[in-house]
C-alpha cells in the first residue's frame, strides 16, 4: 500500500491512469477545502492507492514526508513564492514564525495504521492493591525479558506429566491478534518449548495475564454466556449448575506426610484420595486448559503479614472466574508483580469439564483435589468460584499452624484505639455485617491469621452474601456493589439492569466479591494488633441462646469446636422445624488439622493477650422458627458496641441453666427482658424442652472430639467437655 498525498496544485488530474472517480473526488475536496489564505490542505488529505504509477510524484517516499511535514509546498516549493489557487500568488498576511508547526504545534503522532494508534492509547501496568509506603525498585530486567520469564513460569505450571513440558503460550487476546496483521515494532514476545510430536505443537495458547477489571468485563461480556453489567455497575455472571459449594465431592491427597499431620476420619472434612488419581485428574485438567485457545492467569498473594505471604498462581477458563479472583486475593504491586517468579500454590480450575466418574474416588462429575505435597488444586465439574478462595483457605489452614500462626475463619475489625475484634459465626450469622462497622476500621470479613506480632487478613476482598441486600441495613455493602465488583447469580431487571436482592429464583446463595478497599474505613494495609475480643456468633433458630453471653476460657474452646448455628425450615414438604447445624471451628469445611488443634492454639492466644470470648445470638428470640422473631440487628449492633467500648466486662451478670451462661442484666440501647431467653417465651415449658432439646444435641455432636487429647494428658479435654451444656 502507498500514501499519495494532495498538494497544492491537483496532481490527480494531470494522471490518465487513474480511476474515474478518484479523480472526481480528488477534485471534489480540492475545491472544497483549499484555503486561499493559506497554504494547508484541511485536512491533510491522503487517498490510499495499491500502485504506485499512479503517482505523479517519482518518488512515494518523496510524497510521505511531505505528507508529514504538513506545509503543502510540494508544487512551487523552493521558489519563494507560494502558490495560491489557479496558480496565483498568495497574499501574505502575516510572516510565520519560524520552528512553529502550521497547525497547532502538536508533535506528530507516530502510528501507521489504526491497531498502532490503538496501543498509544493503552499505558501497560498491573492491577495493584493500594498500599502505603510501597518501597523497592523495579527490577532491571527488560520487559521483553521479563514477559519472557513469565511465559517460562506458566509454561511450567501449565506443563502435562506425560509429555513433561508447557504449552507454546503468547500474550494477549486471541481474538485481538486477528484483526490486523502484527505491527514490527510491537512484536509478540513466546516460549517455545520442545514438543513431542502431536496436534498440540501446532497451537499456540494465548494467556491473559493479570488483566484489569475493565479488561476482565470485556471478555466476561463478548464470550461468557449469562454475563451483564448491572445499573450499579457490578458484573452479574452465573455460576452455572453449581451454586454452592460442593464439600462431598473435596479430596485431599493423603500421603506419607498428611497420613500423621492431618484429620482424618468422622467428623473430618478430609475426604482422601491417592496420589495416582490426583494426578490422573491433574492430567485431564490441564490437557482441557492446555486445549483452549485462551487462559486467565492470576498471579497474586495471600496474607498481608509480609513475613508470611504466600505466592499463588490461579489458572482458569473464565473471566468470571480471573476477576473474582482478583478481587479476592492480594493484588500485586508492579514490582511485586515484576519480581514474582515462581508460585508457592497454584490452582487449575478447569470447572466447565467434568471429572472421569469411572475414575477412583469420584462420586460425581465434580471433583475438587487438594495435593498439599506438591501445592496444587484441580478443579472439575463445577464453576463455582467459591471452591478457589475457600480451597486457598483450607491450604491456610495447613501452611500457618506449621509455623506456629493461627489460621482463622473469622471477620476483623479495629476500634480508633486500636481495640481489635474477632468475630465467628456460619453463613447467615452476620459474620460479614457485623464486621463491617462504619464506626470501625475494617480489616477483613472472612479469613484471618493471628501471629506473635497480631492479626493479618488474609485475603484481599470481600464475600458477602446478597440475599435481602437492603441500603438501609448494609450501606457499607450496598455502595461497594459497584464497577469492579462480581455479583453471582442475582436476578436483575431486564430493561434497567436494577438488581433485585429479594429475588432467589437462581439461588438464596446470592454473592458480591469486591475489592476490600471499596469499603471506605477499609485499613490497608490489612493487619493489626492483638485482638481484646473474640466473638462466636450464632444464629440460633431454637430461640433459647441469649442475645449475648460472656464466656470463661473452656467455653470459648467448647464453643469453638462446637461451631453452632441453625438452619431454618426450607421449601421442603414437611420440614417445620429448625435444624442444628455445627461446623468445627466455625468452618469445618476448610480445616486441616484437629478442631482441638486450632481450639488449644486460640486459648493459649487469648491467655496470652488478655482477650475475652462472646457468644451472640443473632437468631431468633420468643420462640423458635416459626413462632418466635428474629433479632432485630438494631440491637445487636448495641451489644458489639458495648462489647467494644468495654462496657459489658464491668456489667452486673446471672448464669443461666443447661448451659452455664453468663448473661448480664442490662445492655445500654437493649430491651432488659430479652436478655434472657426465658422471659421472651409465653409458653414457659416449651422453652424448658426446647432448651434440653439442643443441649443434647450440642453434647451428641462433641462425642466425636472426646477422644482427643490435648496437651500431655486429659486434663485440657476435661475442662473442655466439662464447659457444655449440664443436665
Amino acid at each position: 500500500m502507498h500514501l499519495c498525498y494532495g498538494p497544492t496544485q491537483n496532481p490527480l488530474n494531470s494522471s490518465p491512469n487513474l480511476p474515474s472517480f478518484l479523480t472526481t473526488f480528488s477534485s471534489f475536496f480540492f475545491s472544497q477545502y483549499q484555503d486561499p489564505f493559506d497554504d494547508r490542505i484541511i485536512p491533510n488529505f491522503l487517498l490510499i492507492c495499491s500502485n504506485p504509477s499512479h503517482f505523479p510524484v517519482s518518488d512515494p517516499k518523496r510524497s510521505i514526508e511531505m505528507a508529514s511535514n504538513g506545509n503543502g509546498n510540494a508544487i512551487g516549493k523552493g521558489n519563494g513564492v507560494p502558490a495560491g489557487r489557479n496558480g496565483l500568488s498568495k497574499i501574505q498576511t502575516q510572516k510565520r514564525q519560524s520552528g512553529i508547526r502550521p497547525d497547532d504545534g502538536a508533535a506528530t503522532v507516530k502510528a501507521q495504521t489504526i491497531d498502532e494508534l490503538h496501543s498509544l492509547q493503552k499505558k501497560k501496568s498491573a492491577p495493584t492493591t493500594p498500599l502505603d509506603g510501597v518501597q523497592g525498585a523495579f527490577a532491571t530486567l527488560t520487559e521483553e525479558e521479563r514477559h519472557k520469564q513469565q511465559l517460562q513460569s506458566i509454561s511450567a505450571s501449565l506443563a502435562s506429566l506425560t509429555r513433561e513440558t508447557g504449552p507454546k503460550l503468547v500474550r494477549g487476546d486471541p481474538a485481538r491478534q486477528s484483526e490486523t496483521p502484527r505491527v514490527s515494532h510491537a512484536p509478540d514476545h513466546h516460549f517455545a518449548p520442545t514438543f513431542s510430536a502431536s496436534d498440540s505443537s501446532l497451537k499456540f495458547t494465548h494467556v491473559l495475564y493479570n488483566l484489569s477489571p475493565a479488561e476482565l468485563y470485556e471478555q466476561a461480556i463478548k464470550y461468557e454466556k449469562g454475563s451483564f453489567i448491572t445499573s450499579s455497575g457490578a458484573l452479574a455472571t452465573l455460576s452455572g449448575a453449581k451454586t454452592g459449594r460442593s464439600p462431598k465431592d473435596k479430596r485431599v491427597v493423603r500421603d506419607d506426610t498428611t497420613e500423621d499431620e492431618l484429620w482424618w476420619g468422622k467428623g473430618s472434612p478430609n475426604i482422601e484420595m491417592d496420589e495416582h488419581t490426583f494426578l490422573v485428574n491433574r492430567e485431564r485438567a490441564v490437557d482441557y486448559l492446555n486445549s483452549l485457545d485462551k487462559v486467565f492467569v492470576n498471579d497474586q498473594f495471600l496474607n498481608w503479614d509480609p513475613e508470611n505471604r504466600i505466592k499463588v498462581r490461579i489458572v482458569s477458563a473464565r473471566a468470571y472466574h480471573s476477576l473474582f479472583m482478583h478481587n479476592m486475593c492480594i493484588r500485586p504491586t508492579p514490582e511485586e508483580l515484576e519480581n514474582f517468579g515462581t508460585p508457592d500454590f497454584t490452582i487449575y480450575n478447569a470447572g466447565q469439564f467434568p471429572c472421569n466418574r469411572y475414575t477412583h474416588y469420584m462420586t460425581s462429575s465434580t471433583s475438587i483435589d487438594l495435593n498439599l505435597g506438591r501445592r496444587e488444586m484441580v478443579i472439575l465439574g463445577t464453576q463455582y468460584a467459591g471452591e478457589m478462595k475457600k480451597g486457598l483457605f483450607g491450604v491456610m489452614h495447613y501452611l500457618m499452624p506449621m509455623r506456629q500462626i493461627l489460621s482463622l475463619h473469622s471477620g476483623c475489625n479495629m476500634g480508633k484505639d486500636g481495640d481489635v475484634a474477632l468475630f465467628f459465626g456460619l453463613s447467615g450469622t452476620g459474620k460479614t455485617t457485623l464486621s463491617t462497622d462504619h464506626n470501625r476500621y475494617l480489616i477483613g470479613d472472612d479469613e484471618h491469621c493471628w501471629s506473635d506480632k497480631g492479626v493479618s487478613n488474609i485475603e484481599g476482598g470481600c464475600y458477602a452474601k446478597c440475599i435481602d441486600l437492603s441500603r438501609e441495613k448494609e450501606p457499607d455493602i450496598w455502595n461497594a456493589i459497584k464497577f469492579g465488583t462480581v455479583l453471582e447469580n442475582v436476578v436483575f431487571d431486564e430493561h434497567t439492569r436494577e438488581v433485585d436482592y429479594l429475588d432467589k429464583s437462581v439461588t438464596e446463595n446470592t454473592r458480591a466479591a469486591y475489592p476490600i478497599e471499596y469499603i471506605p474505613n477499609a485499613k490497608i494495609p490489612c493487619v493489626g494488633p492483638h485482638p481484646k475480643n473474640v466473638i462466636l456468633l450464632a444464629c440460633d433458630a431454637f430461640g433459647v441462646l441469649p442475645p449475648v453471653s460472656k464466656l470463661n476460657l473452656a467455653q470459648t474452646m467448647y464453643h469453638f469446636i462446637s461451631g453452632y448455628t441453625a438452619l431454618v425450615a426450607g421449601t421442603e414438604e414437611g420440614v417445620k422445624e429448625p435444624r442444628a447445624t455445627f461446623s468445627a471451628c466455625f468452618g469445618a469445611a476448610f480445616i486441616m488439622l484437629h478442631p482441638t488443634k486450632y481450639a488449644a492454639m486460640l486459648a493459649s492466644k487469648m491467655e496470652k493477650h488478655g482477650a475475652t470470648g462472646w457468644l451472640v445470638n443473632t437468631g431468633w428470640s420468643g420462640g423458635s422458627y416459626g413462632a418466635g422473631s428474629r433479632m432485630k440487628l438494631a440491637y445487636t449492633r448495641k451489644i458489639i458496641d458495648a462489647i467494644h467500648s468495654g462496657k459489658l466486662l464491668n456489667a452486673n451478670y446471672k448464669k443461666t441453666e443447661v448451659f452455664g451462661l453468663e448473661i448480664p442484666t442490662e445492655v445500654e440501647g437493649v430491651p432488659s427482658d430479652i436478655l434472657d431467653p426465658v422471659n421472651t417465651w409465653s409458653n414457659k415449658k416449651a422453652y424448658k424442652e426446647t432448651l434440653l432439646k439442643l443441649g443434647g444435641l450440642f453434647k451428641s455432636n462433641f462425642e466425636v472430639f472426646m477422644n482427643h487429647k490435648i496437651g500431655k494428658d486429659d486434663k485440657l479435654t476435661e475442662e473442655i467437655v466439662a464447659a457444655g451444656p449440664n443436665f
